[in-house]
């Protein structure tokens, strides 16, 4: 059989960027103790994030919910399996912080709002998201799952709807693939769009086991 063909580093930050003065173990326990926003969050601060610095993977979704709140082991909910079926790997894999790294735009439950959770705070990705991509050098593959990833990583390369992003996954690679959010809330989006189950999963399986053979 032909060997995978391995998937390049892609930078994640401006060539120029300099290092982060932190390790990261000391940039970590800083994420974990950060109250930035305790005034806006309605069961207080707990940051919920897996970094490792030879990890392959980079998974970018919103913010935990409150199972992971409660928890603190990302995606441990519904939409965590799902996403895990999508990618071809088991848990074991997914939390071994030396192959996947796990960054959402914000590290802890927003709250509920009037048609589910409330999007993600500002304050994560302004405090921390360059400091902590500053010690993964060697990410071959980034999921964006869900809306507000794909307009941080992608700016004005995202097409007008999420749907339309995710249907144009080939533009963004190699390197990085737009996703919509796994929940069970979204079923009839996955019922509408056939095409998701038959192009986009295989091609992200792919991918991810490229990435992690690297």
């Amino acid at each position: 059989m032909p060997r995978k063909q391995a998937l390049p580093i892609i930078p994640l930050r401006p060539a120029n960027a300099g290092p982060d003065p932190l390790p990261l173990d000391a940039l970590l326990q800083a994420v974990r103790s950060c109250a930035a926003c305790a005034d806006h969050l309605p069961l207080g601060p707990r940051p919920v994030l897996q970094v490792g610095a030879g990890a392959r993977i980079l998974i970018v979704g919103q913010a935990p919910g409150l199972r992971v709140h409660n928890s603190g082991i990302p995606w441990d909910d519904a939409s965590g399996k799902r996403l895990r079926a999508w990618m071809g790997i088991d848990p074991a894999v997914f939390y071994d912080p030396a192959r996947v790294a796990i960054i959402p735009m914000a590290y802890c439950y927003p709250g509920r709002g009037a048609s589910g959770d409330l999007p993600p705070r500002r304050e994560c990705a302004q405090l921390w998201l360059d400091r902590l991509l500053a010690h993964l050098p060697d990410i071959r593959l980034t999921l964006l799952v869900g809306q507000y990833a794909q307009q941080h990583f992608l700016g004005d390369r995202r097409k007008t709807t999420l749907t339309d992003t995710v249907m144009a996954w080939r533009d963004y690679g190699p390197g990085m693939v737009p996703l919509p959010h796994p929940s069970p809330r979204n079923q009839p989006w996955f019922s509408r769009h056939p095409w998701f189950n038959q192009e986009v999963l295989p091609a992200l399986r792919s991918q991810v086991a490229a990435a992690l053979s690297a």
